[in-house]
């Protein structure tokens, strides 16, 4: 049986097929339920009518009421400009037209009373308003008082008179037949509990609303209901899995305990020792783990992981460790065989490049139970690669892997789940977090190791580059080494970006005494491992690179990197190569050259990496910079497809959904309780593959 929602669109009055085509093509729109729940970006704000006096150029969309004293044509015949000058008791502004100039003459009189609306701007010396809207002043439109919607469109869609005024025409005509088919989604406890609108109101008010305090109510409840059901869905998925996939239970910590006392050649920090603990509590409950492990670049997350596996090999479990990269796979590897060869345990790698011979003795020791500790990249996913027993699998830089690849290494086992541990050095807001990783439990290692002291970053100017290499001169010669980063590898038409090549000349020139590498994406394998082993070994003192080394690379001889073009990375990025130096005791850098053109934004991204090293500032400014959409491997979740929540602003609003979501789940996790019928019906209305379950239906 379909509901009101279900109708298709071009049944609604002002739509019919053509412009039906237009709204699916263009804006997704197919069904009532689309168009509903399609809401306004802004509101231009109808309640006040200006003075002229009033205005200045930088203010918003404003309303005025005057008349027009005369009008003249301005400019050649290509490029005339249709000039009225607007005035009312306080002064004149002049109204600007660029096309349809006789059309709009025909259309308009001088000394007849008139309500004006547009942005204010300025030509020259004089504040005008270009292509305003301009109707005659009746009783209705002087009363003012309300906030017009505006909706995103399209070009095609203004070219075929479907506009914002237009989708909004059709929004009043939905509301008025939809209103008494709109539910209400959440109990009346909860409601009343957090003062919100009701449902039917908030979505009238969202399309017309009745006023400011309405709009503001409207948006509350709308943001509030749709992170309360994407909350419900992650913890509601937790609360399953916890209950169905039984873990094996680990609670013996000999094997641990004899390498923290015996081989562990440094101290633990307060942040992994707290986390260890957390792993270890999961590990024994009974419980499939599933724990997200947050922590910088050069936290000590490896070492966790590798303590977190003795737990498992020291029940007779096996332990793999994926990474998007060989390169990242083969640091794994080469960081933790030495600790493996202390404890006697059998290491192994496993990659595309992992040659015939390799892969089949891997295969048998891992049927057979012999090699505890297998390391690799997707090669791991492979259906000839079987374990024994795999009692814990850790997935390194998590946001590479898609959900799919995740749960094909859960399901290496025949008849029990191993534990997962995901490990991140991408540092995710905590909003974002929540909603990606709402249902795993996250550690976060907030604390570098002893000795590490601070990374020191500065911004230049292309204009003081020489200054620049002065200090890497420095540098090299106190036995330092010198990351310099580019953003392309060729010459490119359209941007004018130091590229790679010509920055190796350069480098080249400035340095001719000492050797350097030159690493990219485009290079064979086989070179590429050739130039970095070059660089870790010492033998070349300055490699330069593009983000090829954003991860991966750990020489903590290198204490100075240089991006250049900063302006082009984005935060997370700048961050991520930042991360390359600072591994070491010694002092180290980060210089960000850039030219002095900067966006607001990139200024913004500049300053945030000159006025802070801490990653959870830089990911919350990521975010509210760019949005959850963009920030990496969110695209794939789904759960980003927010109608009107934004996670970059409404963090206490996802706290209060959650906590919520949360209550409610605890006291009644079927959902089965009376008060809880709104919330199982606005459910059991949702298609299965729908995964926020706030839409209407």
């Amino acid at each position: 049986m379909t509901g009101f929602f279900d109708n298709k669109i071009e049944f609604l009055k002002g739509v019919g097929p053509q412009r039906a085509a237009l709204l699916n093509k263009e804006l997704n729109i197919f069904t009532y339920a689309d168009l509903i729940q399609y809401y306004p970006f802004r509101y231009e704000d109808r309640t006040k009518f200006y003075k002229i006096a009033e205005i200045r150029e930088d203010m918003p969309f404003i309303q005025l009421k005057g008349k027009i004293r005369y009008m003249e044509t301005v400019g050649h015949a290509r490029r005339q400009r249709l000039v009225a000058y607007f005035g009312d008791d306080t002064g004149e502004i002049q109204l600007v037209w660029f096309k349809g100039l006789q059309w709009i003459l025909k259309k308009l009189r001088t000394n007849i009373d008139y309500v004006v609306f547009g942005k204010p701007g300025r030509i020259g010396r004089n504040i005008n308003i270009a292509h305003p809207e301009i109707e005659v002043l009746t009783e209705k439109n002087e009363a003012g008082g309300y906030l017009q919607p505006v909706y995103s469109t399209t070009e095609t869609l203004k070219n075929r008179y479907v506009d914002s005024k237009t989708i909004s025409k059709l929004q009043r005509t939905l509301i008025g037949e939809a209103f008494r088919h709109i539910h209400e989604t959440l109990p009346p406890n909860l409601v009343n509990q957090y003062s919100l609108l009701a449902k039917n109101l908030a979505i009238a008010n969202i399309h017309y609303p009745e006023g400011q305090q309405m709009l503001q109510q409207a948006t509350y409840r709308l943001k509030f209901e749709e992170l309360f059901f994407i909350q419900l869905r992650l913890l509601k998925l937790k609360l399953t899995r916890q209950q169905k996939f039984r873990g094996i239970v680990f609670n013996n910590a000999d094997l641990l305990t004899n390498f923290y006392n015996q081989h562990l050649p440094f101290e633990l920090t307060g942040a992994q020792k707290r986390v260890i603990k957390e792993i270890y509590r999961d590990m024994r409950s009974g419980s499939q783990m599933n724990r997200l492990l947050q922590g910088d670049v050069g936290s000590g997350k490896t070492i966790v992981a590798f303590i977190c596996m003795l737990i498992a090999i020291g029940h007779g479990s096996q332990a793999a460790i994926m990474a998007p990269t060989e390169i990242l796979a083969n640091q794994h590897y080469n960081g933790l065989k030495d600790y493996a060869s202390k404890m006697k345990l059998d290491i192994a790698l496993l990659t595309g490049s992992s040659k015939t011979a390799e892969r089949k003795e891997i295969h048998e020791k891992l049927l057979n139970g012999s090699l505890h500790i297998l390391v690799g990249t997707h090669a791991l996913l492979e259906d000839v690669v079987q374990f024994e027993n795999l009692g814990l699998a850790v997935i390194d830089e998590q946001h590479r892997f898609g959900v799919a690849q995740r749960a094909k290494l859960w399901r290496k086992n025949e008849s029990t789940y191993p534990h997962m541990l995901v490990m991140t050095a991408t540092p995710i807001p905590r909003t974002l977090a929540m909603t990606l990783y709402g249902d795993l439990d996250v550690s976060v290692i907030d604390e570098l190791p002893a000795g590490r002291k601070a990374i020191k970053t500065m911004h230049h100017y292309d204009a003081n580059r020489l200054k620049v290499f002065g200090f890497l001169k420095q540098q090299i010669e106190m036995g330092r080494q010198v990351y310099m980063v580019y953003p392309l590898i060729e010459e490119s038409a359209k941007m004018d970006l130091k590229h790679l090549e010509d920055g190796y000349e350069s480098v080249n020139r400035a340095f001719p005494d000492y050797a350097i590498s030159i690493v990219h994406g485009k290079m064979k394998a086989d070179a590429k491992e050739y130039e970095m082993d070059r660089f870790v070994k010492g033998e070349t003192k300055i490699m330069v690179a593009t983000t090829v080394i954003e991860v991966g690379v750990n020489v903590p001889n290198a204490t100075v990197m240089v991006i250049e073009n900063a302006e082009r990375f984005g935060l997370a990025q700048l961050h991520q190569l930042r991360g390359r130096v600072g591994r070491g005791g010694d002092q180290s850098y980060c210089i960000l050259m850039t030219d002095y053109k900067l966006s607001k934004e990139a200024k913004t991204r500049i300053k945030t990496m000159v006025s802070t090293t801490d990653g959870f500032v830089i990911a919350d400014t990521d975010l509210k910079l760019r949005g959850p959409g963009d920030i990496s491997g969110t695209q794939q979740s789904g759960l980003m497809d927010l109608s009107i929540a934004d996670l970059g602003k409404d963090g206490q609003i996802l706290q209060l959904a959650r906590s919520a979501a949360e209550k409610i789940l605890e006291e009644d996790p079927t959902l089965s309780l009376a008060k809880n019928k709104n919330i199982a019906a606005q459910i059991g209305r949702q298609k299965k593959s729908v995964v926020n379950w706030s839409r209407i239906s």
